[in-house]
């Protein structure tokens, strides 16, 4: 069996360090198997710290070639050093000193990903949360901020171009056919911050006038001839600095701002100060081979290590506890930014099926966590989305419940005081109690329990007195290691929709605190009279999603058509549509298990087509609309006992039934979202082909002729990557003709063989064949030459595609599904344990499945537990699962 690997890190254990550094400078000489590395620290022991106290740096797979401690060489018997440490017995009794080290690290074998690595003949670094220490011993925590300056020397036919953080300083030509660059970054920062880049890249540069009138060269780094696919990253980069000027007040900093595009990546990106290094998937676009998400994916993406400038760099985290407080308020602000870009209800729509998906399950689960946890044995397993989705919902809720002035004036009260700190979530909220005179400790529950609270709602209304009673209570069920709760402020909003789709308005309010429509929920049970209604209205909940929250209200099957059709809020019509929508599934989905057909609902598809029709409603938002709850929700919504074969088909069946009611309007929506201009990835254009492709996809399920072949015409005919793999999608997974299918496989992959990010996507189409045949796919995928486990990317697009996105391939009764992961896991794990433990989250929701599948899942589990070597990553996830 194996032992325990990692030892329990907890917040309450937190201490100063007892050594500061203040400034580093490094060294580098590059050489593939063999870089020297290089450090002098200045070091300042903490107040109060005493002069006996030995200095702890940390250090991970380092060779050590000497130690100096002020400029005095160490004997061995002065210092102890071990794989994962350097600690120095005895410090100078002054204050202040300097240590001094050489390592050398082997960039070419680092298959991890982490500190300096060789990706494609290019040096690169990933140094959060703890790559640092990969580099050269150092106190690698958040909370230890040193101003650096860095010397790169390396080949000059390798390694024409040599990045680092901040400003470059200074260059020059060496013996040898070497070269230098120094870099020098004035902005105390982290470690995790740390950035280096060398090889031979090609460049495009701007020039971007800050508010100040300052001139920043901005440079985008990209393989060479892929130049001309990094200008829409550009133009995004140009928008997101000109937005959080306008909107927060936060202008750049340094007279340089570079991105690099690398392929091997664990993370979407990284926002080192002033040296961002993206997956180049989050880079480069053409209409030819990105889709309209890739376009969106990379302006979101660009927005968000941007914004981290002084969202987690100039005020980063006192430690990794307090990781939401850089990543979720960066996500907040991305979210603001893209929904100001494009539409900012289909925008909030997205973001809200994306909360659903990932965190929601997270929430119920044996994977819960608070967005601020208490304790944590591998920190990269907290990468989460309740840290970065829901800890965005929380900085929301935030801004609705202080309302938009004094939520601006919460943010610039943080700036001020905490530039340049690394702090607190007591210290975030602090500037907005003060900014807003409100108290939040009540609201700060959020950070700290886990779950996901359930409303409760009813509702009685009397005509004669006009008034409306609404009792709302809430709910917050018991998570891993969190048996009680206690009572949340919530931010709820609340509409009366009467006849016509008008907000009535009540004459007086009893029973609860409110602002406008936000209704503050501060205790278990509210009862809310709405006195002056003149008559029965329909009750729109939760307006804009105000609060990450399941709301259990019954509301008739009219009700919800009416809300779809009339609902003023946005978000609440499209919720209305999906809501009519799961109940549907969900007792189409239990009508098969029992051997029965899923019922049609005439209302329903009356509503569907209502939405077709209506010429007032953009296309996107018809798009969000008529795009039905995926599996994963229905399966979250039924809750116990699922068996995702039926899911599956309940979906596809009422996917037709849409399709067979609309047909009367198929030609009318087709010709309205004709596109005669040349591809833009742009709102307008981009719903426009979102509507058509959903049109063919319902027209598909429903076997109307005229879908299947203009989605072959559309796969063979596309000028642009959007429609052509819309298409291709469609005939790979919904088709019925398998020999179209394989037809449009093989030239996909002859067009696009030699383009990896592309190739990606034909591996994840194929990943994502349903039912029994998917393992078998899957496994052939992995013997195809293209794949390896080296490459984060390739693995996601074959194993992640099958472990999250095809749910009855991999939750195949067989068990077979479940085994070909865990032997997958197994091998990552010796190569990228980042990458295995997220594969291995794909678990965490078999405590939902019916018995069989159940047991499956649990047997291979409890078989990995036996392998004796496992990394903390992986150990940390499966313990979890099995015993949470």
């Amino acid at each position: 069996m194996r032992t325990d690997s990692g030892h329990i890190i907890r917040l309450k254990n937190y201490k100063i360090a007892d050594y500061q550094i203040n400034h580093i400078d490094l060294h580098f000489q590059l050489d593939a198997q063999a870089t020297i590395v290089r450090s002098v620290l200045e070091i300042e022991r903490s107040k109060g710290v005493d002069i006996k106290t030995p200095l702890h740096l940390d250090g991970d797979e380092l060779s050590l070639n000497w130690v100096k401690l002020d400029g005095e060489a160490l004997e061995e018997e002065s210092f102890k050093v071990s794989s994962q440490f350097l600690e120095i017995f005895s410090t100078p009794r002054k204050k202040r000193f300097t240590l001094e080290t050489e390592v050398t690290i082997n960039p070419e074998s680092n298959t991890k990903l982490m500190g300096l690595y060789r990706s494609n003949g290019k040096y690169c670094t990933q140094c959060e949360a703890e790559g640092f220490r990969r580099i050269t011993y150092f106190a690698d925590r958040p909370d230890v901020l040193a101003t650096y300056t860095t010397r790169i020397e390396g080949d000059r036919d390798d390694c024409p171009i040599l990045l680092g953080n901040g400003n470059p300083v200074k260059k020059g030509k060496l013996s040898g056919n070497r070269h230098f660059a120094i870099w020098h970054d004035p902005h105390p920062k982290p470690s995790y911050l740390f950035a280096l880049v060398a090889g031979d890249l090609g460049a495009i540069f701007e020039r971007f006038k800050t508010a100040s009138n300052r001139n920043v060269k901005l440079g985008i780094y990209v393989e060479k001839g892929k130049e001309n696919q990094a200008t829409y990253a550009m133009e995004a980069l140009i928008r997101s600095m000109k937005w959080d000027e306008e909107v927060f007040g936060c202008e750049y900093d340094l007279d340089v701002f570079n991105i690099v595009a690398v392929s091997d990546f664990n993370m979407g990106a990284m926002e080192n100060k002033g040296l961002n290094i993206f997956n180049d998937k989050f880079v480069l676009a053409d209409p030819a081979s990105a889709t309209d998400m890739d376009y969106e994916n990379i302006e979101g993406i660009i927005a968000h290590e941007y914004f981290h400038n002084w969202t987690g760099n100039r005020i980063t985290c006192r430690d990794w506890f307090q990781l939401c407080l850089k990543e979720g308020l960066t996500v907040y602000r991305d979210q603001e930014f893209s929904a100001d870009m494009r539409s900012r209800a289909v925008l909030r729509i997205e973001d809200v099926r994306k909360l659903r998906i990932h965190q929601f399950s997270e929430d119920s689960g044996p994977l819960a966590h608070a967005v601020r946890p208490e304790t944590y044995r591998e920190i990269n397993n907290f990468y989460t989305a309740t840290i970065y989705e829901k800890g965005a919902e929380l900085v929301r809720m935030l801004a609705t419940l202080l309302g938009p002035k004094t939520f601006k004036k919460g943010m610039n009260l943080y700036f001020k005081r905490h530039d340049g700190e690394a702090t607190t979530i007591e210290n975030f909220l602090k500037c907005f109690s003060q900014a807003g005179r409100i108290n939040l400790d009540q609201f700060a529950l959020w950070y700290s329990q886990a779950g996901t609270p359930s409303i409760i709602a009813s509702s009685k209304y009397d005509v004669k007195s006009k008034k409306l009673t609404l009792e709302l209570e809430q709910n917050l069920s018991p998570t891993p290691g969190q048996p009680r709760k206690k009572v949340m402020h919530i931010p709820f909003r609340i509409g009366l929709v009467g006849k016509g789709g008008v907000d009535l308005k009540a004459t007086r309010i009893t029973g609860c605190a409110s602002e406008g429509d936000v209704f503050n929920l501060v205790k278990r049970k509210h009862k809310i009279v709405f006195h002056g209604i003149t008559s029965r209205p329909v009750l729109s909940l939760n307006r804009n999603f105000s609060a990450p929250v399941n709301l259990e209200l019954h509301q008739t099957n009219t009700e919800l058509a009416f809300l779809t059709a009339n609902d003023t809020d946005q978000f609440n019509q499209w919720q209305a549509f999906q809501t009519y929508a799961m109940k549907l599934l969900v007792n189409g989905a239990k009508a098969l298990g029992r051997g029965k057909a899923p019922k049609s609902d005439s209302k329903f598809l009356d509503a569907a087509l209502a939405v077709f029709a209506d010429n007032t409603l953009p296309a996107a938002f018809k798009a969000q609309v008529l795009n039905l709850p995926g599996e994963g929700e229905i399966s979250r919504r039924i809750g116990s006992g699922v068996d995702p074969d039926t899911v599956h088909k309940a979906r596809n069946a009422l996917m037709g039934d849409i399709g067979g009611r609309v047909i009367e309007l198929w030609d009318v929506v087709w010709q309205e979202t004709e596109i005669t201009d040349d591809y833009q990835p742009n709102a307008e254009q981009t719903g426009k082909r979102a509507l058509r492709n959903l049109l063919l996809d319902i027209g598909v399920m429903a076997n109307h002729k005229r879908s299947e072949l203009e989605s072959n015409r559309q796969y063979s005919t596309a000028r642009e990557m959007s429609d052509r793999f819309s298409a291709l999608v469609r005939i790979v997974l919904r088709h019925k003709s398998r020999k179209t299918s394989d037809q449009a496989i093989q030239k996909f992959y002859d067009d696009f063989k030699d383009n990896p990010l592309v190739l990606d996507k034909w591996f994840s189409v194929q990943a994502m064949i349903p039912g029994t045949a998917g393992a078998k796919v899957v496994r052939r995928l992995m013997r195809h030459e293209k794949f390896t486990f080296k490459n984060p990317n390739r693995v996601r697009s074959v194993l992640a595609s099958f472990a999250f996105g095809n749910p009855t391939g991999f939750n195949a009764r067989s068990g077979e599904g479940y085994q070909l992961v865990i032997r997958a896991i197994e091998t990552l794990d010796k190569i990228n344990p980042q990458i295995a433990a997220r594969l291995l989250t794909a678990f965490r929701t078999h405590g939902a499945l019916e018995k069989v599948r159940r047991k499956a899942a649990i047997d291979v589990l409890k078989k990995l537990r036996e392998n004796s070597k496992l990394s903390t990553d992986v150990s940390e996830i499966l313990d979890l699962i099995l015993d949470g």
